[in-house]
């Protein structure tokens, strides 16, 4: 399965094996979940959403540090 993060500040692709949490997804794609809002079709996603099939997901960036 194949999940594209893609932004302002981001556009990486991975790959799993299996399903996975968005939480879990973000972390191996080095994104710091607390810091952003993913939405699917203009709908936020709670970072507890499983994952099953291949998608592409906006990553709003709402905090950075300095």
């Amino acid at each position: 399965m194949q999940i594209r993060f893609y932004g302002r500040d981001y556009d990486t692709t991975l790959n799993f094996e299996n399903e996975i949490k968005l939480r879990d997804a973000l972390v191996e794609s080095k994104i710091l979940p607390s810091t952003v809002v993913v939405s699917f079709e203009e709908q936020i996603l709670p970072l507890s959403t499983i994952i099953k099939n291949d998608i592409e997901l906006l990553v709003t960036t709402v905090s950075s540090g300095g």
